[in-house]
């Protein structure tokens, strides 16, 4: 078995694992189906079958239970260590050929994630599925051009480019034809916004005197 199908296998065997994990923090946490259901958006049905291992779960619906539970995506999955061990990074692959890495381990708070979408397939354009949620997102752009779908607003943003919204609104985002592209990701929970705070201007000579 070669290096890549030993990843694929690792992969399979966490996201394997991911629904008794599910259920021993709901029932842990004494939350019902309903109850979740309601805070994350996602349907019980769904919610049940995942936690009884008939469905595997998508970055989408990771991001909100997370939330809803206090911990880290990385937590919630119990992925395997990977990476430089002074930072402890923990990436995620996801079905769909993505990979998040999360850069916050501490429970509650806003959480920063660092997401890498692949190149869109030769004539494989996306059709936008668009989510809501209960949180708001913060998303800057480091490198390609991503594409949100925003209510009714179609944005590409480029690096150094980001964008901010209340995830109760319907959204998704991907790639654009250009190419793969890597952004960094702030979510926090209702109410809760990533402000940016400019350091102080230094006086000049003039002002000074």
């Amino acid at each position: 078995m070669d290096d890549a199908e030993t990843d694929a296998a690792e992969v399979d065997r966490t996201l394997d694992a991911v629904g008794p994990r599910l259920k021993q923090l709901r029932l842990g946490r004494d939350i019902t189906l309903t109850h979740l259901g309601e805070a994350t958006g996602i349907s019980v049905s769904t919610l049940s079958r995942l936690e009884a291992g008939l469905r595997r779960p998508t970055l989408e619906q990771l991001l909100p239970l997370a939330r809803v539970y206090g911990v880290t995506i990385d937590e919630l999955v119990d992925a395997p260590r990977t990476g430089n061990p002074r930072i402890n990074l923990r990436p995620i692959a996801c079905k769909d050929g993505s990979t998040v890495l999360p850069l916050t381990r501490r429970p509650g708070g806003i959480q920063a994630y660092k997401f890498v979408l692949p190149a869109p397939a030769p004539g494989g354009d996306v059709e936008p599925v668009l989510r809501t949620h209960e949180g708001h997102d913060w998303i800057y752009v480091l490198n390609g051009t991503l594409r949100l779908v925003l209510g009714e607003h179609d944005l590409v943003l480029r690096p150094g480019e980001a964008a901010e919204f209340d995830t109760r609104t319907p959204h998704w985002f991907g790639v654009t034809g250009s190419g793969p592209v890597e952004f960094l990701s702030l979510i926090g929970k209702q109410g809760e916004r990533a402000h940016v705070r400019a350091a102080p201007k230094r006086a000049t000579r003039e002002e000074r005197t």
